[in-house]
């Protein structure tokens, strides 16, 4: 194991974590943590996005890149910790004061750096165990090129090492974080890559102990049990599919055929794999419910092991979340905070999400809107211009402030404000993020939004199977909110059953109308969040997690977006899923905890209004009520109810736990590489492909970014005895693992340059294999071809290689490889 480097990374991150923590307290002063589980993600943003700027310059990308984002940190963090205020008083001593109402509880940043440290050795031990970038089952080639290519460019955005010639259309932004750190660290990229996972993992987990643990104690909950739940549901927990198998194989036999046959018919698994429970259990299975699509979950994602950006951008939603929440508790009377907050932070986290994962973008912006819209602050105070309009609204409002008009009014210009506002700070985020998204984001593969035909929408069961946990948790914690707050408000009483009758309407015109079966789930618990954080104010915060999520789940069964990454909706609902869960299991870690202490308040509560009533009738009645069948009814009903709702607590829990115990077990028991646990990510080259090793490291050794000639990563286009190119071993082998360009890599290019600029390089890079010496020439000086790789996928597509020519040579010969160096010089002459 490398001990020192895993060393050099924790130390890199306590750095970061220092530095990251007075900016962090802040942006959140009003909490007891000061925003510690936020620090580091804030960190490795204001260290990523000025590197990317810089980045764009000639010659930018490197040192200078890393310069400004260290200098630009740490300028921030002297700032956040000083109290400018003090020190003008006194510059004329130059006495530096640091801020005292800004130091987190030390408790607070115990338990941050406790749940970080776990996370992250969680995943060392993990990787460690198979640290392999195989082609197969995932991106793991992809993600590694990234690496290697921008290690190797001089400026942003890097080479394509697919598509020699070219600058990346891929949101790399995860993976340009990822090089600075190894940078810092003098990490090699085949151990920083599955380091980073690990710190990646540890990031988000630790983000969402923060969010959940803080809004739970905003609601008067333990944070510390919000906190646990919060990073269990995020880190640990699985999707229903695994139980659902076990009790599927606990049933009778002839109930358990029927029971078989409903869920291998509504969701993508089959009847053997449901019906053979965990004797065939694999870890892949959870990730392929609901047909033509994938349902991943962290857990999943990070025993897989790709180093993809659904997994680098999460930790980033999360802070766009904490900054959400910080305007939500920042004062009316404070506008240029909030005016900061909603301009300046919000946009900042959206544009670097765009560059890291521009499937998120939309959401970082979205729950900015969420929180202001949801915010007792009225947006419109944002402006200061504000207070000129204020008299007309007084006006129109206070003659109907009590009907139900007045209150649809206002709602409805609360709903207006937000939307423009939230228009104007993605605007300001696209300034942000404008090299990324007006050029490299714009690629030439066909893309279109479009309406998902009923035929292909989610069933009941797959969605259940999938977000079941979520509902049951979260729509329960809601319920027992709203259903509180009823029980002794009159006026909430008729608000919610006037708002409950609506929602019946709409609920069934929706599902007869649009046949859309996602409202069943989703549609109940939009609309008891909105009444829990609008109508009765029982529902914090988390309303913005609650809503984005069940909003997000709704919206990609209606529309999709139509492109050649994967057939139909399925990268679709893929990267909007990742995101689903880290907001809908952040939630949980604060409604679990809502659920446990429900009791307490129902037992006080009752035992309040029983006192009460009997001290309006007869006092001495009041001091013999515990003995009174009313009372003893009253008791037992809260036993019941504390009974159940403990029940429902830990089957939630157990029944989410059970992938992660056979899918982490397996992944142990299977054992560790031939050699031991190692985080080296090519360590599998030396021992599954020796005849090509020698060769790929080769060229390795080369410096800059020769472009290499080797066949193209599909089997398309040619006669080819190659079972198949992409996500197999069988195509460009030597560019992803070293990120030395080549002309034609895998089919992924037609999602980013179009399926006729792709086919045309194919049709290039068959020529220069097979074509007469003029062709060959001409295309090697199109390409400017510096090396031409040989080796078994060359002759597996095109037989017999010669290559007899003056500007032609053997540069280097192993295994049943052999590389041939062209001479550019000669060409030209």
């Amino acid at each position: 194991m490398e001990y020192f480097i895993i060393a050099r990374w924790l130390i890199v991150y306590a750095v970061l974590f220092v530095l990251g923590l007075p900016i962090a307290a802040r942006l959140f002063p009003a909490t007891r943590s000061r925003g510690a589980g936020l620090a580091i993600p804030i960190a490795l943003l204001l260290i990523s996005l000025p590197a990317y700027w810089i980045g764009q310059l000639p010659g930018g990308w490197g040192l200078p890149a890393l310069v400004a984002g260290i200098v630009l940190l740490s300028i921030l963090a002297g700032l956040a910790a000083i109290d400018l205020t003090e020190f003008r008083k006194r510059r004329a001593q130059m006495q530096i004061q640091f801020i005292q109402t800004l130091h987190p509880n030390r408790w607070a940043v115990y338990d941050t750096v406790l749940v970080f440290i776990l996370s992250f050795a969680f995943i060392i031990l993990i990787r460690a165990f198979d640290p392999a970038v195989i082609p197969v089952g995932g991106e793991k080639f992809l993600d590694f090129g990234l690496l290697k290519t921008l290690s190797r460019s001089s400026s942003l955005p890097p080479s394509d090492f697919w598509f020699a010639g070219e600058p990346v259309k891929y949101y790399y932004g995860g993976h340009l974080t990822t090089t600075l750190l190894a940078w810092l660290t003098e990490t090699p990229p085949r151990f920083a890559y599955n380091i980073a996972l690990a710190g990646y993992y540890a990031t988000v987990v630790t983000a969402a102990f923060e969010i959940s643990g803080t809004i739970a104690e905003t609601n008067g909950h333990a944070r510390r049990v919000a906190g646990t739940a919060g990073a269990f549901f995020v880190g640990i927990a699985g999707n229903l599919l695994t139980p659902a198998r076990v009790v599927v194989a606990a049933l009778p036999q002839s109930l358990e055929q029927q029971v078989v046959g409903v869920i291998a018919q509504q969701t993508d698994d089959s009847i053997q794999n449901i019906d053979t429970a965990l004797q065939s259990f694999s870890y892949w299975d959870a990730s392929r419910i609901i047909d033509g699509t994938i349902n991943e979950f962290p857990l999943f994602a990070w025993l897989n092991g790709d180093l993809h950006a659904h997994m680098l951008s999460t930790q980033t939603l999360l802070l766009a979340v904490g900054l959400g929440y910080a305007y939500y508790r920042t004062p009316e009377s404070q506008r240029r905070r909030r005016q900061a907050l909603v301009f300046g932070a919000i946009p900042l986290t959206a544009a670097w999400q765009a560059v890291q994962n521009t499937w998120s973008f939309p959401s970082v912006i979205a729950v900015g809107g969420l929180a202001i819209l949801i915010t007792p602050a009225q947006p419109v105070t944002l402006f200061p211009w504000y207070q000129k309009l204020r008299r007309g609204i007084v006006e129109i409002t206070d003659t109907a402030v009590n009907s139900y008009v007045g209150q649809i009014y206002q709602e409805s210009t609360r709903i207006g404000w937000t939307i423009g506002i939230t228009i104007v700070s993605g605007g300001i985020a696209a300034g942000f993020a404008a090299p990324f998204l007006f050029d490299t984001a714009a690629g030439s593969g066909q893309r279109s939004i479009e309406l998902l035909e009923p035929a292909m929408r989610s069933s009941i069961a797959g969605l259940f199977l999938v977000h079941g946990a979520f509902v049951v948790g979260i729509g329960g914690y809601l319920y027992t909110r709203i259903v509180d707050e009823v029980a002794t408000d009159s006026r909430s009483r008729t608000r919610v059953f006037a708002g409950v009758i609506l929602a019946v309407v709409v609920f069934t015109g929706l599902i007869w109308l649009l046949e859309l079966p996602v409202v069943i789930i989703t549609l109940p618990v939009l609309i008891a969040a909105w009444i829990g954080a609008r109508v009765t104010r029982t529902v914090g915060y988390e309303a913005v997690l609650i809503i984005g999520g069940a909003g997000l789940i709704t919206l990609v069964e209606i529309i999709y977006l139509n492109e050649q990454a994967g057939p139909g909706r399925m990268n679709t609902v893929f990267k909007t899923y990742a995101q689903v869960w880290v907001l809908w299991a952040t939630a949980m870690g604060v409604a679990i905890p809502g659920l446990r202490q429900r009791n307490t308040v129902l037992s006080n509560s009752s035992t309040s209004t029983v006192e009460q009533s009997s001290a309006k009738s007869d006092i001495s009645a009041a001091t013999t009520q515990t003995d009174s069948p009313i009372s003893r009814s009253i008791n037992s009903l809260r036993s019941l109810n504390r009974i159940i709702i403990s029940i429902v607590i830990a089957c939630l829990i157990i029944s989410t736990s059970m992938y992660g115990m056979l899918a982490v077990g397996g992944h142990i028991a299977a054992g560790p590489p031939p050699g031991g646990p190692t985080l080296d990510a090519t360590e599998f080259v030396d021992r599954a492909h020796p005849s090509e090793a020698e060769a790929i490291n080769w060229v390795d050794t080369r410096r800059g970014q020769p472009i290499l000639l080797e066949a193209p990563g599909t089997t398309r286009y040619h006669d080819d005895s190659r079972s198949r190119a992409t996500y197999s071993w069988n195509a460009n082998p030597a560019a992803s693992l070293t990120g030395v360009p080549t002309v034609a890599g895998w089919s992924h290019e037609v999602g980013y340059r179009g399926r006729a600029v792709y086919r045309d390089r194919v049709a290039d890079v068959d020529s220069m294999y097979t074509a007469n010496a003029s062709t060959r020439i001409a295309l090697f000086n199109k390409y400017n071809i510096t090396y031409i790789w040989v080796g078994p996928s060359e002759h597996a597509r095109y037989d017999d290689i010669s290559f007899t020519m003056n500007c032609v040579s053997v540069a280097h010969r192993s295994g049943n490889v052999t590389i041939y160096a062209v001479d550019q010089s000669e060409i030209s002459s």
